[in-house]
């Protein structure tokens, strides 16, 4: 997240408009991985913000591989995501206003590997089992794929 620091130093804490992307990665027994974040203490989809030249696909595959360890091998476009419903206050008081593509993952391949900066733990949910504390944003998107399914 280069950018994103790079640009808060200059303008502290103040809301901006950030592009980013997030995963709905899906085993083979239809589970929903999430990560447990450490800067919020919530369950959340693997993601993050875009840096400059990258495809929202790009940043997606990315954050994948960083956050969990896992290689895309297929993602299918989801949906974008934005507006007020999408405007984030993270707990060091950084605010933003996020603008998600969502993508869904079935096909992949590697390791779970926690990303020890960010990611406390990682874990596959039953859908219909999914934690209570997922955090805010990624709550929407994955609220909106359960929508979906029905």
């Amino acid at each position: 997240m280069g950018y994103i620091m790079d640009l808060r130093k200059q303008i502290g804490s103040r809301p901006i408009i950030i592009a980013g992307s997030s995963v709905l990665l899906l085993d083979e027994n239809n589970r929903l991985l999430l990560q447990l974040r450490k800067d919020n203490n919530c369950w959340g989809l693997a993601g993050g913000s875009m840096e400059p030249g990258e495809t929202l696909e790009d940043v997606a595959k990315r954050e994948l591989q960083e956050e969990t360890g896992l290689v895309a091998n297929d993602l299918t476009f989801f949906k974008i995501f934005s507006g007020e419903d999408f405007y984030y206050k993270y707990p060091h008081g950084d605010e933003a206003y996020n603008v998600i593509s969502a993508y869904i993952c079935r096909n992949y391949h590697g390791e779970l590997s926690v990303d020890k900066n960010e990611v406390q733990e990682l874990h596959y949910f039953s859908l219909d089992e999914l934690p209570s504390n997922i955090s805010p944003p990624d709550y929407k998107v994955i609220k909106a794929f359960m929508e979906e399914l029905l």
